[in-house]
């Protein structure tokens, strides 16, 4: 059975990220995921960091263009984690996500994701923000969240999803799935509009 609407419509999702694959999944909309579209994710320093998450998003977008076909929507995606007005990006290494979380640690930051999605026909690009609160963690916590953890591939180098935002986040202000890497509700209201 297809969910009203999305009968003869397929979501390509062109994302390596299994969180985002896990959420659009949620959706029971037909999927099809790609997962190996190179993209050059660098940004020009002078860009306001509220609009680097849809700048890159459109980038990847541009560079999965050729996957569009009649009846398909392409869905591109990036989160980014902004603290004190500057960007924290991915983790290099254990210690460079050690000394991110320890400046997360007792702290508000935003989690901005950028969304694109494009047919043949039309494109809908927007930035979806949520504010998390961290609680205060000791180093002997980061340190066991890392070296189980191991969370190289995300912004702000945590899971939402993981022990780190069951122990660690006191609350969250917007979408619990943002942080997760995708707004799934206003992904799905645009769907629609498709």
């Amino acid at each position: 059975m297809v969910l009203p609407g999305f009968q003869d419509k397929k979501v390509v999702l062109a994302s390596a990220s299994p969180r985002r694959e896990l959420l659009m999944r949620g959706l029971d909309i037909p999927l099809e995921i790609v997962r190996d579209i190179p993209v050059d994710e660098s940004y020009p320093g002078t860009l306001d960091p509220q609009d680097i998450p849809v700048y890159l998003a459109r980038k990847k977008a541009d560079a999965a263009s050729g996957l569009l076909k009649e009846n398909s929507i392409l869905l591109t995606a990036d989160t980014i984690v902004i603290l004190d007005d500057k960007v924290i990006e991915k983790p290099r290494d254990a210690t460079h996500a050690r000394s991110m979380l320890i400046r997360l640690s007792g702290n508000m930051h935003r989690v901005l994701t950028g969304v694109c999605m494009r047919s043949v026909e039309k494109e809908i690009c927007f930035t979806a923000e949520s504010k998390v609160y961290f609680s205060k963690l000791s180093t002997a916590e980061i340190d066991y969240y890392v070296e189980k953890y191991h969370p190289f591939d995300k912004a702000g180098s945590y899971g939402i999803q993981e022990w780190i935002g069951y122990a660690g986040v006191e609350r969250i202000e917007g979408s619990f799935f943002n942080v997760m890497g995708l707004p799934v509700h206003r992904v799905y209201k645009y769907l629609k509009e498709f």
